[in-house]
């Protein structure tokens, strides 16, 4: 069976088609600039060249319309028709606390995704667009949802719970969700398949680390805490947001800069972290160059964003009393050499450690601690298209 997943963002569409029965990428591709002028879908084939196409997409159900234009084109096409498809898999973020795994899309679901809709509203409402643009132009496909926040859900209150008044947990449902989901979900599982390990008896800690960053602890096959909260923007500092702070900033800068509590928000999310903090940019590749040159302000932020992760690494140990697996992935953990080995260098007394050989390695599976290593430290590239993917056709 042909699975499409889709990945929608307010102006955006990411989509893959996977063939279910191989897990062989057929086709992938990007519908950038929804709605916007000069909007542009890239669409690659497998094994062939990216395709570039300027057209005008006014909203997604358009961009959907020619997402399976492309992949059913008589040139560059990877099926003969709509018919081919079997089922839809969509990404959405948010799931609040009514779903703890993945699930057949009907009324009701789409009724309780759209009343998350305030926990993540950059999201989620633009994951309802995907999914009914799809349900207008494939009415008899089944489709499936899986949550980012699905795979945290095994949290025990005592990691979730905020130090707030309890009514705003009852009435607000304000506590700790977490996201990333999908991809710590696939590494841990991962990590044990490569290990040959029992999945329910490990004690392993997922960094994954992007322009998004976060880490989950999951202990015999469950998450007991993961560094995100209510919204994305708690935990690490990351590409533009600011991570884990002192609430009574929002307020204090407010007060200096004469600014509303939602542009202070703004500023946390979308100019703080690696980029507010160095001045040169939210990409670990321009910081480490600007490093490289010499630029201080560059090299104390590297040196601030390793020391957190690993910081989080080790109340994630403590959390778990004990730790057998640290796997990296994500963007920057697949593919930042120094910073895993800058990373690890704090956690000598785990028994963890790095060897430089193993770890010269990007975008790869690999085991990059040695031998004798009491903690196991790994490369593992996340998948979370072939995860959605695999949860679609359990269901369906």
């Amino acid at each position: 069976m042909n699975v499409l997943v889709i990945n929608c963002g307010s102006s955006s569409l990411k989509y893959q088609l996977i063939d279910s029965y191989t897990e062989k990428v057929l086709a992938k591709g990007l519908c950038e600039r929804i709605g916007i002028d000069g909007s542009m879908l890239t669409h690659q084939p497998e094994g062939k060249d990216k395709i570039v196409t300027q057209t005008d997409m006014p909203n997604h159900t358009v961009a959907v319309e020619l997402v399976i234009k492309s992949l059913t084109d008589r040139e560059n096409g990877v099926i003969d028709s709509l018919e081919e498809i079997g089922a839809v898999g969509h990404r959405v973020v948010h799931g609040g606390e009514s779903f703890a795994e993945s699930v057949v899309i009907n009324d009701e679901v789409m009724k309780a995704i759209e009343d998350c809709n305030d926990l993540a509203p950059l999201h989620n409402p633009a994951n309802l667009i995907g999914i009914r643009a799809c349900q207008e132009l494939m009415p008899d496909v089944p489709m499936v949802a899986v949550f980012d926040t699905a795979f945290h859900q095994t949290m025990p209150k005592k990691a979730y719970y905020y130090g707030l008044p309890h009514e705003y947990y009852e009435k607000y449902k304000v506590r700790r969700y977490g996201f990333h989901g999908t991809s710590h979900s696939y590494v841990s599982k991962r990590v044990a398949e490569i290990l040959g390990k029992d999945y329910g008896s490990l004690k392993t800690i997922v960094c994954h680390l992007g322009n998004g960053a976060s880490i989950s602890a999951v202990m015999n096959g469950k998450c007991v805490d993961t560094s995100m909260g209510l919204t994305p923007l708690e935990g690490l500092i990351m590409g533009t947001r600011s991570g884990d702070l002192d609430p009574a900033i929002l307020g204090y800068i407010a007060g200096k800069e004469n600014l509303t509590l939602d542009e202070v928000t703004n500023i946390l999310n979308k100019k703080s972290g690696v980029l507010g903090l160095s001045g040169v940019s939210s990409d670990f590749r321009d910081l480490e160059a600007a490093a490289n040159d010499g630029n201080q302000l560059a090299i104390d932020t590297l040196d601030t964003y390793y020391y957190r992760v690993a910081k989080y690494i080790g109340a994630y140990a403590a959390t778990m009393n004990g730790v057998d697996v640290i796997a990296f992935t994500a963007g920057v953990g697949e593919n930042n050499i120094t910073g895993r080995e800058q990373v690890v260098s704090y956690l000598g007394y785990l028994g963890a450690d790095v060897v430089p050989e193993k770890n010269n390695v990007r975008g790869k599976e690999q085991v990059i601690s040695s031998d004798q290593a009491k903690v196991k430290v790994m490369v593992v590239p996340t998948n979370e298209e072939l995860a959605i993917a695999r949860e679609t056709v359990r269901l369906v």
